[in-house]
């Protein structure tokens, strides 16, 4: 196959002001064989009228309107009237280097099925990038460009959403965009490290990405805080978590308590420490919190660390490595 067929599926809402830099951008790469399922999801500006007149245009250019409501019916609809032997998504908003699918596919060809294929991604924004999107940039691409992604899937989604590549068999068989849960780009990320999808590692910058205040990331509530907690724990007990072993929460603010409580309602007992002199020997849920000493009597755990201070947890890693632990077996972080 010399030539694959690549589809783009590109679900739209009021983004009329970035549009065509998007579209452009797609039109200008260096490989030409791709097909762009564009849809509608319900815009109420002049967007629709946009793409339409650059799908008069150019046939490879796919306008649709979602028939469902939200971005993952939107999704679904694309990948249905989609022909191409290659996935990949994008945003429309953001902007591709004119060698993003060239580079993708290249990838895909060279390690075969049950790959996927990414990128260095990076921001951009009038208003200038904030520190937090900084920090998340530098740590993403410092996993792409090692192919170790999975190693922190459960600190934050470690596949950009609108910067990877899949054989189209790869991603029907993990399931592509049937499931109904929240953020969608997080949870197929799960599903690939399900199925041991391999992350071919890449040092090329693929993706320019958008920041705004308005980006539905930052203001949708399926984007929220808690509905990324909600996917790391439903994959955690599903994938990772031993129950022959004792189970030990670290920490007990909002995350640990969270946790603490999804445990409880699963019947899964579990230990809670902290570092907190204030909180130690008293109940949260009727469960009494341990100091951290604690660790010692208890063998062959697994822990699940809600600790967010970059020096606390540089201190908990070196616990860890004192008892011989591995990350991704024996501990895991959530932040």
């Amino acid at each position: 196959m010399h030539n694959p067929l690549i589809s783009i599926l590109t679900p739209f809402k009021n983004t009329e002001q970035y549009l065509t830099n998007c579209i452009e951008s797609i039109i200008n790469q260096s490989y030409t064989n791709w097909e762009l399922l564009i849809i509608d999801d319900s815009s109420t500006d002049d967007s629709y009228n946009l793409v339409k007149s650059f799908a008069k245009k150019d046939t490879r250019i796919k306008l649709f309107k979602n028939d469902g409501s939200g971005i993952i019916d939107a999704l679904r609809l694309g990948f249905n009237e989609s022909s191409g032997d290659y996935i990949t998504r994008m945003d429309s908003d953001d902007i591709m280097p004119k060698n993003k699918l060239e580079v993708l596919l290249n990838n895909l060809l060279k390690h075969g099925k049950q790959h996927v294929a990414t990128g260095l991604v990076n921001y951009f924004s009038k208003e200038g990038i904030s520190d937090g999107y900084n920090k998340y940039e530098a740590w993403l691409n410092g996993l792409t460009k090692t192919g170790d992604n999975y190693s922190e899937i459960y600190k934050e989604c470690v596949i950009p959403s609108p910067c990877w590549m899949i054989h189209r068999e790869d991603f029907i068989n993990c399931d592509g965009f049937t499931p109904n849960r929240y953020p969608e780009d997080y949870d197929l990320t799960f599903r690939f490290y399900k199925h041991n999808y391999k992350i071919i590692p890449c040092d090329k910058l693929l993706h320019y990405w958008r920041d705004y205040q308005t980006r539905t990331s930052r203001t949708h509530d399926n984007y929220a805080e808690n509905t990324f907690l909600d996917i790391k724990m439903h994959y955690f007990l599903e994938l990772d978590y031993d129950n022959t072993r004792p189970l030990v929460v670290w920490g007990a603010g909002w995350k640990g308590k969270t946790i603490a409580k999804t445990l409880i309602k699963n019947n899964i007992p579990f230990e809670w420490i902290c570092d907190n002199p204030k909180k130690i020997g008293k109940h949260i849920y009727k469960q009494e919190m341990k100091p951290f000493t604690h660790l010692e009597t208890i063998k062959q755990s697994q822990s699940i660390v809600t600790v967010a201070n970059p020096k606390a947890q540089i201190k908990i890693k070196t616990y860890f490595e004192n008892q011989s632990m591995f990350p991704m077996t024996d501990y895991f972080f959530f932040c």
